[in-house]
This record gives structure tokens, sequence and C-alpha cells, in this order.
């Protein structure tokens, strides 16, 4: 199976031959971004 498929923002365009998976973007507001040690060392925010 062989799949083109514009890339627009980028300026290309996107060959997928075979079974290839590709990555989602991050959301707008990424889980990283709630992550805080506080000043006993504790992480809050991963879970």
């Amino acid at each position: 199976m062989t799949e083109l498929s514009p890339s627009a923002g980028a300026g290309f365009v996107v060959v997928l031959t075979g079974d290839v998976l590709t990555m989602p973007g991050l959301p707008s507001d990424p889980a990283a971004a709630h992550i805080d040690v506080d000043e006993d060392g504790s992480i809050t925010g991963l879970f």
C-alpha cells in the first residue's frame, strides 16, 4: 500500500509505503507542563 498526503504547513508531500505508523502531534496543553517538584522532593502531576 502506498499513500500520499500533503503536509501543507511544512510545504512537502509525505509518502507512506508499507505498514508505517505516524506519530500524532502534541496537545496544546501537554501533561509535562503540570509536573512539579516541591522543596521536600515530592513530585506531583505525573499521574
